[in-house]
């Protein structure tokens, strides 16, 4: 599996698309909007006098839908109102692998330059950035303020032992209850591994002063047995695929050696890393809850669900679907796509028969520390194209 070219959202705008089922992420965004308000006040007022001509803000995992949009428009609306220096302009850089649909994304941000705010707005620049976040994509010390939402739960590739079949996770496609305890180890280190260089490639790239708002999903405990939420909404996946299997339409080697580039951290684990890493202060850590179905603003774990097969189609269709067909596709092949959401909706439906499934959200601010001008990590360069 090359995740840099298969780890991506449905593009477009059809009824699969992330662009039209994103909007649990629009949720946490709306959720997070203080933090990142506030860790705008703190690039300002880090700023040295006279303040710089230009501020860079970069959206790490900007994916293709209307979200993105709506991290530049908040950043935009919330600069206009804090006094900014009147010569100031803002340069914005979208990130994502390059599989994202970028094309959507440009030719969205006409509805960008259409809004009427009503206040004297910053001018502004937004160009697009492919790459992946576990490797440099900026020059030392330019970027003012990394966002980032429900992006770094994805790892920048499946371990190593069980992509090479040295282990296997039979019958899993992520960490499930039958999940061998040696894999699980093998889950964590990759999010250790990968978490630690993103801190550490950030930490270069960031002036003095400059802060991240990261939004991820991840779990409230820091036991694996009680991975929560997030773990069953991958092992239902992984029953359907059996059930696949069993139906003769799915080989079962294919399904052994399918697993996800995917980790859900405690918050414990988090923190534990940032203070291990000593390149950031802990502004901000917060957990919050949010309905698997998009369409659920409740934020109660447990109560009743009124239609588990309604939500249940929505969360199969809006929520999964729409994140990891590219993922089945490549290794599976695109004729088992709808069959294979036609057997997870029950599945989940039965599952809300339980209460309300949810998934815990984690959220860090951060403010880099006095940096040294080391020689950079990763790629030395990164291509931009406008």
């Amino acid at each position: 599996m090359e995740i840099e070219r298969t780890l991506h959202m449905v593009g477009g705008d059809g009824k699969d698309s992330y662009a039209t089922n994103s909007r649990l992420s629009m949720k946490a965004i709306m959720e997070t909007k203080p933090v990142l308000c506030k860790a705008i006040e703190g690039v300002f007022a880090s700023l040295s006098s006279p303040a710089p001509a230009k501020i860079v803000i970069a959206d790490l995992g900007c994916s293709s839908g209307p979200n993105t949009l709506l991290v530049v428009s908040g950043v935009i609306g919330m600069i206009s109102t804090s006094g900014y220096p009147k010569m100031m302009e803002l340069q914005f850089f979208l990130n994502d692998l390059p599989g994202n649909d970028f094309n959507y994304v440009f030719r969205s941000l006409q509805q960008l330059a259409d809004r009427k705010e009503g206040l004297l707005e910053p001018p502004y620049y937004i160009a697009g950035l492919p790459g992946s976040f576990y490797t440099r994509l900026f020059p030392c010390q330019s970027v003012h303020l990394f966002h980032s939402s429900y992006a770094l739960m994805w790892r920048s590739k499946v371990p190593e032992e069980l992509s090479s079949g040295v282990h296997l996770n039979k019958g899993n496609i992520y960490i499930g209850k039958s999940t061998p305890s040696h894999v699980v180890k093998l889950f964590q280190k990759k999010f250790k591994e990968d978490f630690s260089l993103f801190l550490t490639l950030r930490q270069e790239e960031l002036v003095s002063g400059g802060r991240m708002v990261l939004t991820f999903l991840g779990r409230k405990s820091s036991q694996m047995l009680a991975h929560g939420d997030v773990g069953t909404m991958w092992e239902l996946l992984a029953q359907a695929l059996q059930i696949l299997v069993q139906k003769g339409h799915v080989n079962e080697e294919d399904l052994t050696t399918f697993n996800l580039p995917y980790y859900a951290p405690s918050v414990d684990e988090v923190t534990e890393l940032i203070e291990e890493s000593g390149l950031f202060d802990v502004e901000h850590t917060g957990v919050f809850e949010s309905s698997w179905d998009p369409h659920d603003d409740s934020k109660s774990n447990g109560d009743a669900v009124a239609d588990c097969a309604r939500s249940a189609d929505s969360i199969a269709n809006c929520s999964i679907r729409a994140v990891i067909k590219p993922l089945i596709t490549d290794h599976f092949g695109e004729s088992i796509v709808d069959e294979l959401f036609q057997v997870y909706v029950p599945l989940v439906a039965k599952h809300l028969e339980k209460g309300r499934a949810m998934y815990p959200v984690i959220v860090v601010s951060l403010k880099g520390r006095l940096q040294k001008l080391d020689t950079p990590a990763g790629s030395p360069y990164s291509v931009l194209f406008l």
